[in-house]
């Protein structure tokens, strides 16, 4: 039986022992998202721990979820997990002073190039104008990679939330002819914005996101180092997380 159809029984009987198979099934969504974001927690809490809660969550997300709303399962414990992930951040003000600011000057720099290009600089326009070479400069942009992911998240998120309709019931949420547009809009601009990346950066994401590859694969298959991958895949997030600030607080 597919996951699916074995969801849908286990949503029409509360059948315990289905649960307790789909819990197996959907476990490597817990793992996946644990592993791939271990560097924001490693400082607070290990792999183990986090998967341990994330099962937790998969297990109220099994009871939760509305078959109705016509939305993978998948893709919705996935960002309750990562979501669970982003919170426990926040709490624990994991990000040092010195990577903020550090990606505060990186950003600055991007947009006042941007302005005077008409263009996405290049690193190495980036690292002069920091004063910088570009050795060192791909040296602190790693340091901030995990920044720019939860960040883009972060932001997303908050966009999310500034819609009233979000606070409604989840069925008169997708009555809401307003909130539809905007969702629609912004993964819309979400999507441009992905287009206007250069190759690379589309491949590895895709690569990441969409076929849950790790960092060590992708650079089997790009044939380049596991850091340089790690140095293209924070590049193509903060470009996106300027791009989407832009477009959602219009600075």
């Amino acid at each position: 039986m597919t996951n699916e159809a074995l969801l849908t029984e286990y949503k029409q009987s509360g059948d315990p022992e289905l649960k307790k198979i789909l819990v197996m099934r959907y476990s490597y969504l817990v793992k996946n998202v644990a592993l791939k974001l271990r560097g924001v927690y490693l400082s607070f809490a290990q792999v183990d721990d986090m998967i341990n809660e994330g099962i937790i969550l998969l297990m109220g997300a099994l009871d939760k979820f509305d078959l109705s709303q016509n939305v993978k399962f998948e893709t919705y414990v996935s960002k309750r997990l990562r979501g669970m992930i982003i919170d426990l951040a926040r709490r624990q003000d994991w990000l040092p002073r010195s990577v903020r600011k550090r990606m505060r000057e990186i950003d600055t720099a991007n947009s006042e190039l941007f302005t005077q290009l008409g263009r996405v600089p290049t690193d190495k326009e980036i690292a002069e104008h920091m004063g910088l070479s570009e050795t060192r400069y791909q040296e602190e942009l790693a340091k901030t990679a995990l920044c720019n992911v939860l960040s883009l998240d972060m932001l997303l998120d908050e966009r999310d939330s500034d819609v009233p309709a979000k606070h409604l019931p989840q069925s008169d949420v997708d009555a809401q002819p307003e909130e539809n547009y905007q969702k629609k809009e912004l993964y819309a601009e979400l999507k441009r914005s992905i287009s206007e990346l250069r190759e690379k950066e589309q491949l590895v994401l895709s690569l990441y996101y969409q076929k849950s590859f790790q960092m060590k694969e992708i650079a089997q298959v790009l044939g380049v180092s596991e850091p340089r991958i790690s140095q293209i895949h924070s590049n193509a997030i903060r470009k996106l997380r300027i791009s989407m600030q832009k477009y959602i607080y219009g600075t």
